[in-house]
């Protein structure tokens, strides 16, 4: 049994929850570093599109798992905005939307990508686990696993100044996506920070919480070794998108 007395004050639970982030992030991933400094190939950085497109689009249904648990209709209202942030408030808006006109810019369309039909196993395992994770888990446990917000905004600016130095294929158009997300995670980060605290009553709440960010981590460090396997090692497995098999993700007939 944990004893409470050893209960982390809340600076104390929001350092360790940053330490985790300094420690397990995948801005630390090699694949991520490979991205940034202009390493990638033209087909690695249309894979990692690709497959992280299918994470993006599972955002909104992990999220609206997570309202239909919280009781507190404020926080209801204030988790809402992270369902509009990504499906929009309307056709063509929204951050699926910009995601998909960066798959647009790389040659993929529309309808394979949604269909998913292309991404890696390890890409669907990981998004599904994450999901899964949000629906059973305690509500506080779910909230908290959205923690990675607290350390986006870095990652974002590093991915952007370095795409748009090495890879003449994007743009600040095709990267548009990034532009918004700043804003939002520091504002989500901000209420599940808070949440997080608020609900965690005893030691051992708030060591689930840091192992809820832990499991997140994960999740994303998960979908990077996928890539990396399949497209800088060049381990594809079977079903999965190819390099150079383009007639079937453009639409066009084989």
């Amino acid at each position: 049994m944990t004893d409470d007395s050893a209960k982390l004050t809340a600076e104390e639970l929001e350092a360790r929850l940053r330490q985790v982030g300094a420690e397990r992030y995948h801005n630390l991933h090699r694949f991520h570093r490979r991205l940034h400094s202009g390493g990638c190939a033209y087909e690695e950085v249309q894979a990692w599109a690709l497959n992280r497109y299918y994470y993006q689009s599972m955002i909104p249904i992990k999220d609206a798992t997570v309202l239909t648990r919280l009781s507190n209709a404020e926080d209801r209202r204030q988790w809402r905005k992270r369902i509009e942030d990504h499906d929009g408030l309307r056709e063509g808006d929204g951050g699926i939307e910009r995601w998909l006109k960066l798959t647009d810019s790389l040659g993929f369309s529309r309808d394979y990508v949604i269909s998913t039909e292309g991404i890696l196993p390890g890409t669907r395992f990981a998004v599904e686990a994450y999901v899964e994770f949000c629906r059973t888990r305690s509500v506080t446990e779910a909230v908290a696993s959205s923690l990675t917000e607290l350390f986006s905004p870095n990652i974002i600016g590093e991915r952007v100044a370095g795409m748009l130095a090495h890879y003449s294929f994007v743009s600040s158009e095709t990267l548009a996506y990034f532009s918004q997300r700043p804003p939002q995670a520091k504002r989500d980060a901000e209420f599940a920070l808070n949440f997080a605290v608020q609900h965690a009553k005893t030691r051992a709440d708030q060591d689930l919480v840091v192992k809820a960010l832990e499991f997140k981590c994960s999740v994303l460090w998960a979908q990077l070794d996928s890539l990396w396997s399949a497209y800088v090692e060049g381990a594809v497995p079977p079903g999965a998108w190819e390099p150079g098999s383009v007639a079937k993700a453009r639409g066009e007939a084989a």
